[in-house]
């Protein structure tokens, strides 16, 4: 690390002279948590070793966080970061010694220089949106990126100092007692839902950083950490001082919510395009393709004409009036749609687009072979499923969550539900709903669909076929409502857990579960099993009561090790997510056989943050934040393959045992190939005019051989599951 100006704790009598084989010699610095010393290895590698403050070393709380930073740089990767060379939290004086990296942090170089040159600054804005998607990708979010937290390199921007709290910085305090982030980098989320913070965070501070070296302030300022505070949160950033063509991508970066910020992708695709008189080839990476092997050139040029085919194709879709007629209870006329005539557009675009993912696919396998058989020559023909898209709402009101039930695949967006057929994507009918949002698919339980299963005091059930009421009842306020099987459950804000015959709408049986305060509720449809679930205060241990939910009787009842969160069932036995009680990443997976009291723990690799997991036989797939894809064979208790899928997060995993699918927030559908991991296909993105990525992912949905999805342009989508390489 560069030196730096001391900034907290001041010389301290007691410095050790040595952290483990480590000499410590100059000092290069010191902050709220400890001090940078330059030190060097046996064979004499420079090494900036970092000492916590000895008031800290006896604060447990304090020591689990540095372990914390230890394992999160440990994990990101050495090209954008200080790689760490060696550490031992566990030490009396916790200590972390990483390469020294010369140069000067960027703080340091503004107070010296003043505001950088636009030039200087795109050369920044392209390495720290690589430095962030190399660190997402592993599911590490920094939450502290600032200007004294980057290093200029001669390679480049080094992003340091993972998962940092530096308790002497402010005197704002969070509800843990503990302030994450330095109040003017810090993202709205930050202040106002501390524990839901995710990678759009690092965005914001990603802005703010570049304001601070176009201008040598921050886009929010104040001597007050409150005043700051609250600017971030609901004043407009001042990018007074920023180069007119970085303005726009800055103003992106700090938008409010966290899903209208671009991902680190985005930036520099949004770099490239606006640097014409600039060859910012020489710094701007382009982003990689998933076919290994296939060279640089050839991917770009794969990638820029499948992205052009897709511009074409959705240019010249067409629209037409569906001529079905509607027997929903309150008609309204159909918006414009794409469907069997209509297509004609799609197709001839589709041709174009799957004539380059063909060459996609050559590139994704051995020449001569067939991807969905290794091994056998190739010798597939025309699919006989073409595919659709349809836009049933002319207004796009968010991603539409669907889910399949009676041989209709039934819709919901803010204010409407709807259904569409399957096989061609006819709209079937289209009604209002007084529910003012959607963020979960439909629930489906006897031949019923349930639009808006959460938040509401009616619970209404609808004919997937026609959308006529089918029943509905009252049900407690603030309650959610699960399928599992022939039965809803509705669960209370008492925790009062309430079983529904989905077909009819008689309640069939009511009842609380003692000692389940809090209760987290998991419904499994096939297995015909729920699960609530309890963690202990100190999160070691999980209370788990297994019910059968046609009647309602406790099937079984244990406590078992760790903070864990159940993801599926298969052969009788139930599979968890087992996270860190202090951080919430995952770091094992759990399988518990309730027959014979047998639990199988197997650790991941490394933790993941924002887990999204399902179980196909006895292999659980999950998709990390950072858009890391993994497959464990809980039986083998071992991990089958790895896939970074190089989206920053994704819908939990879909699988039909031959490929794995995951919806990304910009609406592109990812299929890998369930035994390799290899990634076989995906669809165009479909971002729509906002150009807005989703909030809520909804999990793809299989049917009848198809994959049916939906994107943040309004549009619902089907294609052939047994193609992916056709898309």
């Amino acid at each position: 690390m560069a030196p730096q100006q001391d900034a907290g704790a001041g010389a301290e009598a007691e410095l050790p002279q040595y952290a483990g084989h480590y000499r410590l010699d100059s000092r290069l610095g010191s902050g709220g948590m400890g001090v940078v010393h330059l030190a060097r290895s046996t064979s004499g590698l420079k090494l900036a070793v970092k000492v916590v403050h000895a008031e800290f070393a006896g604060d447990a709380e304090f020591r689990g966080r540095f372990r914390q930073e230890v394992a999160a740089a440990r994990r990101v990767s050495g090209a954008f970061t200080a790689p760490v060379v060696d550490a031992d939290p566990e030490a009396e004086r916790p200590w972390m010694a990483t390469l020294f990296i010369p140069g000067p942090t960027l703080a340091d170089q503004v107070k010296r220089n003043g505001p950088m040159p636009t030039a200087q600054l795109r050369r920044l804005m392209a390495g720290l949106a690589e430095a962030l998607r190399d660190i997402h990708r592993v599911g590490v979010v920094h939450r502290d990126l600032k200007p004294s937290n980057v290093l200029l390199a001669d390679d480049g921007p080094k992003v340091i100092d993972f998962g940092i709290s530096r308790p002497k910085d402010s005197e704002l305090r969070t509800e843990t007692g503990k302030l994450i982030g330095t109040p003017p980098f810090m993202a709205p989320e930050q202040f106002r839902r501390p524990r839901e913070v995710g990678p759009a965070a690092d965005i914001f501070a990603l802005g703010s950083v570049l304001v601070h070296a176009a201008t040598g302030r921050g886009p929010f300022d104040s001597d007050s950490p409150y005043v700051v505070a609250y600017q971030v949160v609901h004043d407009e950033p001042d990018l007074t001082g920023v180069p007119g063509e970085l303005a726009e991508l800055v103003r992106r970066c700090l938008a409010k919510e966290p899903e209208d910020r671009p991902t680190p992708d985005e930036l520099m695709s949004g770099l490239r395009s606006v640097a014409a008189s600039y060859d910012t080839q020489a710094f701007i990476p382009r982003q990689r393709t998933a076919a290994d092997g296939a060279s640089d050139a050839a991917s770009d040029a794969v990638s820029d004409a499948a992205s052009d085919a897709a511009s074409d194709a959705v240019a010249s879709r067409g629209r037409r009036e569906s001529g079905r007629p509607s027997p929903s209870p309150s008609p309204s006329p159909a918006p414009g749609r794409r469907g069997r005539q209509g297509r004609r557009a799609v197709l001839v675009g589709a041709a174009v687009l799957t004539a380059v993912l063909a060459g996609v696919a050559v590139a994704l396998q051995p020449a001569g072979t067939d991807p969905d058989r290794p091994g056998r020559p190739a010798t597939r023909t025309a699919p006989a499923f073409g595919g659709w898209a349809a836009e049933p709402v002319s207004v796009s009101g968010g991603v539409p969550q669907c889910a399949y039930g009676d041989g209709a695949l039934v819709c919901t967006q803010r204010g409407v539900v709807f259904a569409l057929d399957p096989s061609d994507g006819d709209l079937l009918w289209r009604r209002p709903a007084s529910d003012p949002a959607a963020d979960r698919p439909p629930a489906v339980s006897g031949g019923r669909v349930q639009p808006y299963p959460s938040g509401g005091t009616r619970l209404k059930a609808l004919d997937p076929r026609s959308g006529r009421d089918a029943w509905q009842r009252t049900v407690p306020a603030g309650g959610t409502v699960l399928a599992a099987g022939g039965t809803l459950l509705v669960t209370g804000a008492d925790g009062t857990v309430t079983g529904v015959d989905g077909a009819s709408g008689r309640r069939e049986w009511s009842r609380g579960f003692q000692g389940h305060g809090g209760a987290s509720f998991d419904a499994f449809g096939e297995a015909r099993l729920v699960c609530a679930t309890t963690r202990a205060a100190d999160g070691k241990r999980t209370r788990v009561t297994a019910v059968d939910p046609a009647t309602g009787a406790v099937r079984w009842d244990v406590r078992l090790d760790g903070a864990l969160k159940p993801i599926g069932v298969h052969a009788g036995a139930v599979y968890f997510l087992a996270n860190d009680p202090l951080s919430e990443e995952t770091v094992a997976l759990v399988r518990y056989t309730p027959g014979s009291g047998v639990s199988t723990r197997v650790p991941l690799s490394v933790p993941r943050q924002d887990v999204r997991a399902t179980v196909r036989g006895d292999v659980v797939h999950l998709l990390a934040q950072g858009g890391s894809l993994e497959a464990v064979d809980m039986t083998e208790r071992e991990r089958v393959w790895h896939l970074e899928t190089g989206i920053v997060r994704g819908s939990a995993p879909v699988s039909d045992g031959r490929h794995v699918y995951v919806t990304a927030p910009d609406g592109r559908l990812l299929a890998v190939d369930a035994a390799t991991g290899r990634l076989l296909g995906q669809t165009p993105p479909r971002l729509g005019k906002a150009g807005r990525v989703a909030a809520a992912l909804p999990q793809p949905v299989l049917a009848d051989g198809h994959v049916h999805a939906s994107a943040p342009d309004g549009t619902v989508f089907a294609v052939d599951g047994r193609d992916p390489p056709g898309w």
